[in-house]
C-alpha cells in the first residue's frame, strides 16, 4: 500500500500536536480539532496508531481517529 505521507514523529505540549510528515513540521492546536486529546493523559496521548497508508492516526485509550490531511489544514507549518 502506497502512503500518503510520511508521518516522521508527534510529539505534544499541554495544548498542541506537533506534527512532523514529509521533513516539514506543523502545529496543531489541540483545542481546535480535539477535545479527547486535549484533555488526554500523557500516556493517553503518546499510545497512537498510524494507519498502514498514513491517512489517519487513531488514539485507542481515547477512542479518538484524526485524518492527516485534516490536520495539516487546521495547522501552521513551523519554518525548517
Amino acid at each position: 500500500m502506497d502512503k500518503l505521507q510520511n508521518i516522521q514523529s508527534i510529539k505534544f505540549t499541554d495544548d498542541q500536536m506537533i506534527l512532523e510528515i514529509d521533513d516539514h513540521k506543523y502545529i496543531i492546536d489541540l483545542k481546535q480539532v480535539s477535545n479527547r486529546l486535549l484533555n488526554a493523559t500523557e500516556e493517553q496521548r503518546n499510545k497512537f496508531e498510524i494507519s498502514p497508508a498514513n491517512y489517519g492516526i487513531h488514539w485507542p485509550l481515547i477512542d479518538e481517529d484524526l485524518a492527516v490531511t485534516n490536520l495539516i489544514k487546521s495547522s501552521r507549518e513551523l519554518s525548517a
